[in-house]
């Protein structure tokens, strides 16, 4: 099994950003959903993934719909998606996609 993990925080205010839906799909001629889930209450994300739902050729996309939360938190003009695109070439690898995010910028980071 691979797993795909994150931690979510706010820049604003230093706090665990929870309750962002995320949807793992993998990109091609028709998208495939992977899984999709909410961040839990201390802003973190822990997904595993079957190996035969993982292509290592494939190219996967993690979107983290922040629109949302921003709107929860009484901040309007935020950025309403993250996206991330990455490749996971090992089927029982470790895949840690950590997000700092602001209502108008954000900072990610990639670990395998």
């Amino acid at each position: 099994m691979a797993v795909i993990t994150s931690h979510t925080l706010n820049g604003n205010d230093g706090t665990h950003a929870a309750g962002i839906v995320v949807t793992l799909s993998r990109l091609g001629q028709v998208n495939q959903v992977i899984f999709a889930t909410v961040m839990d209450q201390g802003g973190r994300l822990e997904q595993e993934i079957a190996p035969e739902q993982i292509d290592p050729k494939a190219t996967y996309e993690l979107v983290f719909e922040t629109g949302t939360y921003w709107s929860e938190q009484n901040v309007t003009g935020a950025i309403s998606q993250i996206v991330l695109r990455f490749l996971m070439p090992d089927q029982k690898g470790h895949y840690h996609m950590p997000v700092i995010l602001s209502p108008h910028s954000y900072t990610v980071w990639g670990s395998c």
